[in-house]
C-alpha cells in the first residue's frame, strides 16, 4: 500500500479531493448550485474540470448525509404509507407527506430518462459552459429575489398537498440545467407557493432525496463502465469530507431560515454570476 505520507502525488490527490468533497457538502444543499461550483472552483484552482465521474462520485457523501439527518422523517413517511395502505388513511399527514415526495419525483425522473437517451451528450452540451452557468446563476438570482418578495409563509408541511409535491416537481426539473441548483429552484418554488422558509427548505431537501439518489447511481454506473480509476484513499476522504459538510450544511440552513429570509443566497449568486462573466467570458 502506498505510504501517503511519502507519495506528494497522492497527497496532492488526497487534498483535491478533500475540498472536492467540501465543496460539494456547502452547495448541494445550500441554494447555489452543486454542479456550478464543482465545475468552475477546480478550474479557477487550475485542477481542470473534475468531471462527472468524480462528482458523482463525491456525491455518495451527500446522499449518505441527508438520509442519515431525515432519518426519522423518512421512517414517519414509511410507515405513514403502510398504514394509509392497510387502512385506506390518505388523509394523515405522512401518507400525504409520502404522496407529495412520489409526484414530486416522477417530473425529474421521466426528464432525466429522456435526456439519457434522446440527448446523451447532454453533460458535454453548452449549457455546461462558465457563460451559460454565469448567466443561470444571475437569472436564478433574480427568481428567487422575486418569490423572496411575493413570499406569503401561510403554508406548513404538516398540510402538504400531492398537488403541492407536484408543482414543486415541475420546477425541480429545471434543476437538470447546470448552475440552477436543485434547492434553489424547490426552495423557490415552494415560497412563490406561499411556504413558510424554514417547511420549504425541509420539503425541498425530503423530495431530492430521491431524485439526488436515482442521479448518484446512474452517474456511478456511468463512471464504472468508462473505467473510472481512482484511488481509494482520496475517494474516501472525499466522500466522507461531503458527508460531514453535507450534514452541517443542512443543519445550518435549516436554522438560518428560521429566523432570516434567502437574501443572502440572492446575493451571492449575483456576486458568482457576474465574476463568471467577468473572469471567462
Amino acid at each position: 500500500m502506498t505510504d501517503v505520507s511519502t507519495d506528494p502525488a497522492l497527497l496532492e490527490v488526497c487534498f483535491r479531493y478533500l475540498i472536492l468533497g467540501i465543496i460539494q457538502g456547502v452547495t448541494e444543499f445550500l441554494p447555489i448550485s452543486s454542479t456550478a461550483h464543482l465545475k468552475i472552483l477546480p478550474m479557477f484552482f487550475g485542477w481542470g474540470d473534475p468531471g462527472i465521474s468524480v462528482s458523482a462520485a463525491i456525491q455518495l457523501g451527500s446522499i449518505f448525509a441527508v438520509i442519515g439527518y431525515f432519518r426519522k422523517d423518512l421512517k414517519k413517511v414509511f410507515f405513514g404509507i403502510t398504514n394509509a395502505m392497510r387502512k385506506a388513511q390518505w388523509r394523515e399527514k405522512n401518507a400525504r407527506l409520502g404522496i407529495s415526495i412520489a409526484l414530486g419525483t416522477i417530473p425529474i425522473f421521466i426528464t432525466g430518462l429522456a435526456i439519457k437517451v434522446f440527448w446523451p451528450n447532454f453533460e458535454n452540451s453548452s449549457l455546461r459552459s462558465s457563460t451559460s452557468i454565469a448567466l443561470t446563476s444571475v437569472l436564478m438570482a433574480l427568481v428567487l429575489a422575486y418569490a423572496e418578495k411575493k413570499a406569503k409563509q401561510i403554508k406548513h408541511l404538516a398540510n402538504v398537498s400531492g398537488k403541492d409535491g407536484f408543482m414543486i416537481g415541475l420546477a425541480q426539473v429545471l434543476a437538470l440545467i447546470p448552475g440552477v441548483s436543485r434547492s434553489g429552484i424547490t426552495l423557490t418554488a415552494a415560497l412563490i407557493n406561499g411556504w413558510e422558509r424554514n417547511d420549504a427548505a425541509r420539503f425541498s431537501f425530503l423530495l431530492g432525496i430521491p431524485a439526488i439518489t436515482i442521479a448518484g447511481i446512474v452517474e456511478i454506473k456511468g463512471a464504472l463502465n468508462s473505467n473510472f480509476n481512482a484511488e481509494l484513499l482520496p475517494l474516501f476522504i472525499g466522500v466522507l469530507s461531503a458527508f460531514i459538510v453535507s450534514w452541517l450544511s443542512i443543519d445550518w440552513l435549516l436554522k438560518y431560515l428560521q429566523r432570516h429570509s434567502t437574501w443572502i443566497f440572492v446575493g451571492y449568486r449575483l456576486l458568482f454570476g457576474f465574476c463568471l462573466l467577468a473572469l471567462w467570458s
